[in-house]
């Protein structure tokens, strides 16, 4: 099918919560390590030992930022190795009490591929997207439990999770609990009270390729890939020490920026939300109007194919997602939307950046209605 670009006025990339724009820190350190990263680290040459410093640094600035030790940090390939890595590696550590992951229905796709291995135990949410905490005190307490899993806020409605209750629940039963991070990182602080950790550059504004994986001191963890007995994560294959380097040096940046974008992008949010709800005919904004991402939004509108709005969105400039961003190429409905029991299609993810303008956020609200209507029209409605 081809599409026809109808856009007046520069392209507006709306779709953060998939990936960031790179940084302008990222690319200048990218570029500067680009010089010194490409040698092995473990070797002990010249280069190599230049390599293990950049490597190093980039470990401990990471490490500080998150408030943890650099032993307890390792940098995998991507967001979806570094989840991989914590349930697996995590449920292969505690083989010996059980092999029940208890997890929130709302969970990344990775999470729920990963749980299917073992014995999986999901735990609902409310019609917000937020845990059902009742539920969980009780899942995590049941014998048997090996690790809980609990991602620190939606992915695709931005509803933050009480991940400091939960973690409450975790250690009094226990249990290590395991928070995936990857839209919180760089843009809010993480409650402590977690075992594992993971976050992924490329949603800060970091590179792609590039994982974080936390295990604290005295979790146990075993490597859950074939031919590898170390006890400590570390990656498989060869780091991409640049990229790397690009992440710390980003994460940094974009941490010092957080609290003004935070203030700003809440603001552009409130303004999609309002305006959406009062312009648009049989719309639903969904997710925590409160305890939300300041810079994620997401609204479902009723009679309307998602997939065919996106397109519609596209050729005018927009680049959005579906709230089933993580599992769009499989045509399926969105676990998350279901789990919250709202409508599950027809749905459009807005996510900002640092890069958004106002005057963007206006053109996407000018557009919007009519598109909303062609559709309808078309569609018979």
């Amino acid at each position: 099918m081809e599409y026809r670009a109808v856009h007046a006025g520069a392209p507006a990339y709306l779709d953060a919560a998939s990936a960031t724009p790179l940084h302008p820190v990222a690319r200048q350190a990218l570029l500067a390590a680009l010089e010194d990263g490409w040698a092995d680290p473990d070797r002990l040459y010249s280069a190599g030992r230049r390599a293990q410093q950049l490597r190093e640094a980039a470990q401990a600035t990471v490490a500080e930022l998150l408030g943890v030790r650099p032993d307890e940090l390792s940098f995998v390939s991507s967001g979806t190795a570094a989840v991989h890595a914590a349930v697996l590696g995590g449920l292969a550590g505690r083989v010996r009490v059980g092999r029940t992951l208890v997890h929130s229905a709302i969970e990344h796709s990775a999470v729920l591929h990963a749980a299917a291995q073992g014995e999986a135990v999901p735990v609902g949410v409310d019609l917000l997207g937020r845990l059902d905490l009742d539920a969980w005190n009780t899942a995590v307490a049941a014998p048997g439990v090996a690790l809980a899993s609990l991602i620190s806020a939606s992915h695709e409605v931005g509803t933050v999770q009480p991940v400091a209750a939960a973690a409450e629940a975790c250690a009094e039963a226990g249990v290590p609990l395991y928070v995936d991070a990857a839209q919180s990182v760089g843009r809010s602080p993480v409650p402590p009270g977690w075992s594992l950790l993971t976050a992924s550059a490329h949603k800060w504004g970091g590179p792609p390729g590039v994982g974080v994986l936390v295990v604290r001191k005295g979790v146990r963890w075993l490597s859950p890939y074939p031919g590898d007995d170390r006890h400590r994560p570390r990656p498989t294959g060869a780091l991409d020490l640049p990229a790397v380097v690009s992440a710390a040096a980003s994460l940094r940046a974009v941490l010092g920026e957080a609290q003004t974008e935070a203030v700003r992008l809440s603001a552009l949010v409130e303004k999609i939300r309002a305006t959406v709800a009062a312009t648009v005919p049989d719309v639903e904004v969904v997710g925590d109007p409160v305890e939300r991402l300041p810079h994620l939004v997401t609204f479902s509108c009723l009679y309307v194919d998602g997939e065919a709005l996106l397109h519609a969105l596209d050729r005018h400039g927009f680049a959005v997602s579906s709230g089933s961003s993580c599992t769009a190429s499989t045509l399926q409905p969105s676990h998350v939307l279901e789990a919250m029991g709202v409508l599950s299609h027809g749905n459009v993810r807005v996510s900002l950046h640092r890069g958004t303008t106002e005057a963007d956020v206006d053109r996407f609200l000018a557009v919007l209605p009519g598109l909303v209507a062609d559709i309808r029209k078309e569609a018979g409605m």
